[in-house]
C-alpha cells in the first residue's frame, strides 16, 4: 500500500506514523504538514505546506494512494468557532476533495473522537465542527470512514504537543492495563489506534464510523 498521513508531527499522527512504517505491506508513506516529523526511514517521504488547506502543489503525489490518515486536529480550547471549523472542517475536506479527484476509491478514514455531533447542530462547538467534517467525508468518498476515538494513551514515545496533556498522560500511564481492560470501549492506545486504521485500509470495515473495539 501507498499511505499519506496529515497531521503525523500530532501524538495520534505519531502513532499511525510508527505502525505504517512497521507495516510489512505497506511500500510507501507519505507525511503531509506544515512540519517535518524529523524522522528517517527508506519508507518515508514527507512533504511540507504553508497551508494545508491548500493543496493543489501535492495534487500528483496523491494520485495512486491507497489509504490517507486524516489525523490533524488541535483543541478547542480557547479558539473561536470560525478557528476551529477552518482547521477541524476545512482542511480535512481540502484533502478529502482531492482525493475525491485523483483517488476516489482510496481509503481516507478522518480521526474524529468520541461525543462528535453527526447532526452537526448541537450546542457543542467542537462536536457540531468535527459532525459536520465527518458527513462531509462520508458523502464525497465512497471508502471514507470517521474515527471517533476515546482516551488514547500515547505509546513508544509518541507525544502531545500540550503541556498538559503530557502531564495527564504521564499520570495515566501506569493506570492504562487497567483502564484498557475495564473500558475497552472507550481506551485506546495510538499504536493499536494506528494497526487499526491501517486494518481498515486493507479490509474495510462494515461500518463507516468507527468507535469502541473498532479502534483497538
Amino acid at each position: 500500500m501507498r499511505v499519506v498521513i496529515f497531521g503525523a508531527t500530532g501524538m495520534v499522527g505519531q502513532g499511525v506514523l510508527r505502525e505504517s512504517l512497521l507495516a510489512p505491506d505497506v511500500r510507501e508513506v507519505l507525511t503531509i504538514g506544515r512540519r517535518p516529523t524529523k524522522q528517517r526511514h527508506p519508507k518515508l517521504r514527507e512533504l511540507t505546506v504553508a497551508d494545508v488547506g491548500e493543496l493543489d502543489d501535492v495534487r500528483a503525489e496523491l494520485t495512486g494512494v491507497d489509504a490517507c490518515f486524516y489525523c490533524l486536529g488541535v483543541s478547542s480550547v480557547g479558539m473561536d468557532e470560525a478557528a476551529y471549523t477552518r482547521i477541524s472542517y476545512e482542511y480535512p475536506l481540502a484533502a478529502a476533495r482531492l482525493l475525491a479527484e485523483v483517488g476516489p476509491n482510496a481509503t481516507f478514514v478522518y480521526v474524529s473522537g468520541v461525543g462528535t455531533d453527526s447532526t452537526g447542530h448541537g450546542r457543542v462547538m467542537w462536536a457540531r465542527v468535527k459532525g459536520r467534517a465527518e458527513n462531509a467525508v462520508l458523502d464525497l468518498l465512497p471508502n471514507g470512514y470517521a474515527a471517533r476515538p476515546g482516551f488514547i494513551q500515547p505509546t513508544h514515545g509518541a507525544a502531545s504537543r500540550t503541556r498538559w496533556y503530557r502531564w495527564l498522560y504521564a499520570v495515566t500511564n501506569p493506570l492504562y492495563p487497567v483502564l484498557s481492560r475495564l473500558f475497552p470501549a472507550y481506551v485506546t492506545s495510538t499504536d493499536r489506534l494506528g494497526r487499526a486504521m491501517l486494518r481498515v485500509a486493507r479490509v474495510g470495515s462494515p461500518r463507516r464510523v468507527l468507535a469502541g473495539r473498532d479502534l483497538t
